[in-house]
């Protein structure tokens, strides 16, 4: 059946205050190094927040910018912008301070939550926004650290620490006013990984999240209240906003945050500590980890324990079947529910799922949605849809799909056919009804008047023992495009003279001819975007140099 929500409804009532009144309250929320916080205290600090962002101004579907790495006052800074009615865009702390300039712009925001460094960095921007009101600051702190401790204000501009803001609301500044938001107003704007131009805000609504909670986080995956969840990607990035905080809070499990950049070496740190049921994955760290596993057993000291693991959910970019082949032989209880998702549709909607593995899918169908793959020229899901293994462009319908683009109609018109969302993916469908992956229509390269899938050409690397990580990208010779590959391999196999010459001649003995990679390149990592994701535009980039 399909979850329906009242109209009056919100997303902090949803995930949040509804665990108060279910008697969860005292049942540990976020873990933050040895640090704990209950659904109790994580509701207090955003009810406080709530307030102080009232009285600083902050009005109903006005835009709240939240720049911060992956700390507590992250989630309460989240709900309190949800519990308001304003609208919550997020953005990552690390990134060029240009871009977080161009956010600050492109938002509007009324408020901007962040660091003190981010706040120096951007100052030029903050001051000269029209709408911008106020800068809330939190203290940069490593994991364990005090989230909440006192830092000093700005001197003269309109800066405050949230802890400031928070005594404020304590010490006598008004309650929050309530104000009931309808399922259909806006929430969140998910910005789109811009792989193939500028990022772009998708809009949504507050019943999109609820929606996909429901349909894939409870129903298809499975998430528990005695769950314990650690991410690999950052909570500003949508995945991660949905299974390390959403997720969990909807049914009252627990979220365990680390604020250092993801590496194997910290994932491993917040494994160890806090022991997780649910790790949010992508194939970059399942491949990292597997490289860091090795090199500890070949120095006697034990491989990694991920024995708490019930699962790993993995996406983001395709999960070349080798790596989980890979994966599954050396952590055998450790499964991997590969899915596919996008910021137009909030959250995943097709995947692997408890007891339904098919390596090298994306899965099936989350119920609740509805996938057609049809002609690339298709001008609407209207169009009939493609026989069985025929690859073709996938749409979607469910009722988590965005409003549109912000600022961008054009783009709007061409992704988004009312119910439906034209994703831009290429796949097949089998007739068991599993999806398979075959690139991005922008990313197929013409060799020799015939298509190539770079994917292709990349799963075929990975399946060569030597190679921990291949991207794949159109290259000119003599005025031809040809298939270029960037290889990382593994530590053992980087000093080989012949490297290059067998990954060859492994692809010309696996691939029709016109596919296999004219240059190899041995590098010692790929370029990845903010998402974590190989950055094939900035490898494009330098090629062109």
């Amino acid at each position: 059946m399909r979850p329906t929500f009242p109209d009056r409804f919100n997303l902090a009532d949803w995930f949040l205050f509804d665990r108060l009144r279910e008697g969860r309250g005292d049942h540990v929320a976020i873990r933050y190094g040895a640090r704990a916080w209950t659904y109790d205290e994580v509701a207090a600090r955003t009810t406080r927040l709530c307030g102080a962002l009232q009285h600083l101004g902050v009005r109903p579907e006005e835009r709240v910018l939240i720049i911060l790495p992956d700390t507590p006052p992250f989630a309460w800074s989240i709900f309190a912008t949800l519990k308001i009615g304003a609208v919550l865009t997020m953005g990552n702390p690390e990134a060029p301070p240009h871009d977080l300039a161009w956010l600050v712009e492109y938002t509007r925001a009324s408020c901007v939550i962040t660091l003190p460094r981010t706040a120096a960095a951007i100052d030029h921007a903050l001051r000269a926004s029209p709408t911008l009101r106020k800068v809330l600051l939190v203290p940069e702190t490593a994991t364990g650290e005090d989230p909440e401790a006192p830092i000093p204000a700005g001197q003269d501009w309109p800066e405050l620490p949230l802890t400031a803001a928070l005594a404020d609301a304590m010490a006598g500044a008004p309650p929050p006013k309530p104000f009931q938001t309808h399922r259909d107003d806006p929430a969140i704007w998910l910005f789109t990984s811009g792989s193939t131009g500028k990022s772009k805000a998708a809009v949504h609504t507050h019943r999109d999240f609820a929606f996909n909670t429901e349909v894939y986080a409870k129903r298809t995956v499975g998430y528990r209240p005695d769950d314990v969840t650690v991410s690999v990607p950052r909570l500003y990035f949508g995945y991660a906003t949905g299974t390390n905080l959403f997720f969990p809070f909807a049914v009252g499990a627990t979220t365990c945050l680390f604020s250092e950049r993801p590496t194997p070496q910290s994932l491993v740190s917040a494994i160890e500590r806090h022991r997780p049921t649910i790790v949010t994955n992508v194939p970059t760290m399942l491949g990292k980890l597997l490289e860091h596993d090795a090199e500890l057993r070949a120095r006697g000291e034990g491989g990694l324990d991920l024995s708490s693991v019930r699962f790993h959910l993995s996406a983001g970019e395709a999960l070349p079947p080798a790596l989980l082949n890979k994966w599954l032989e050396r952590f055998p209880g450790g499964d991997v529910y590969d899915g596919i998702g996008s910021a137009e549709m909030f959250h995943i909607y097709a995947s692997n799922r408890p007891g339904d593995v098919r390596p090298g899918s994306l899965g099936r169908v989350v119920d609740g949605y509805e996938i057609r793959i049809l002609a690339r020229d298709a001008e609407g899901p209207g169009a009939p849809p493609l026989p069985p293994n025929e690859i073709g462009v996938m749409w979607v319908r469910g009722d988590s799909v965005a409003l549109g683009y912000h600022e961008d109609r054009d783009k709007s018109f061409e992704t988004f056919h009312g119910h439906w969302c034209r994703t831009g993916d290429l796949f097949r469908v089998d007739e068991q009804g599993y999806l398979w992956f075959a690139g991005r229509a922008d990313d197929l390269i013409k060799v020799s008047g015939l298509w190539v899938s770079p994917l292709e050409v990349e799963d075929c690397l990975m399946q060569h023992p030597d190679v921990v990580l291949a991207a794949v990208i159109p290259a000119d010779d003599a005025g031809l495009l040809k298939p270029k590959a960037f290889v990382v391999a593994r530590e053992a196999a980087r000093g080989r003279q012949d490297l290059v010459q067998a990954l060859q001649a492994w692809c010309k003995d696996r691939l029709t001819k016109h596919k296999y990679p004219r240059w190899i390149v041995v590098v010692d990592d790929l370029p990845k975007n903010d998402r974590g994701k190989v950055d094939k535009k900035t490898l494009k980039e330098q090629e062109r140099a």
